[in-house]
């Protein structure tokens, strides 16, 4: 019961998220590959990696990573940014063009959010944080995200 309501809840956040990209895109032909799209929300939840960090995560090679973010500089949807400290090393730092493309998913996580919190107790919220905490950290081991800005441990 409980791996069936979390696939119908992860299955209808994706598919409210394809039926936004697909009817914003009615008109015109999408730009995102589905493999770019995987390599941008990678790239954007890795915060800033560098073409090495993005491969490795990715588990590709190096000259695939760098094949897949040249696609996507030449797109408008990442930016390189030069290393301050190693003037070799650059990083990759997602568009405006690419964020108003992912809020279209964030937007809908944080209505559902902003409808928990009306329909569920204090406890009942902090309960579910603790479990998704408790998911994120120790249950996912294989998916290590890197600490958001201002966060602390």
């Amino acid at each position: 019961m409980l791996d069936q309501l979390f696939f119908e809840v992860y299955t209808k956040f994706k598919l409210h998220f394809y039926q936004e990209v697909l009817t914003r895109f009615q008109s015109r032909e999408a730009s995102l590959t589905t493999v770019e799209t995987f390599c941008m929300e990678s790239i954007q939840a890795l915060g800033s990696p560098t073409i090495n960090e993005f491969a490795s995560f990715l588990h590709i090679s190096p000259s695939n990573a760098a094949y897949k973010v040249n696609s996507l500089v030449k797109k408008g949807y990442v930016n390189r940014i030069q290393s301050p400290e190693d003037r070799r090393e650059f990083h990759l730092r997602a568009t405006q063009k690419y964020i108003d493309y992912y809020n279209i998913s964030t937007s809908y996580v944080k209505e559902v959010v902003t409808r928990m919190d009306r329909r569920f107790s204090a406890e009942d919220r902090a309960k579910l944080t603790e479990m998704l905490s408790i998911v994120s950290e120790e249950l996912m081991p294989e998916v290590e995200l890197p600490e958001p800005p201002g966060s602390v441990e």
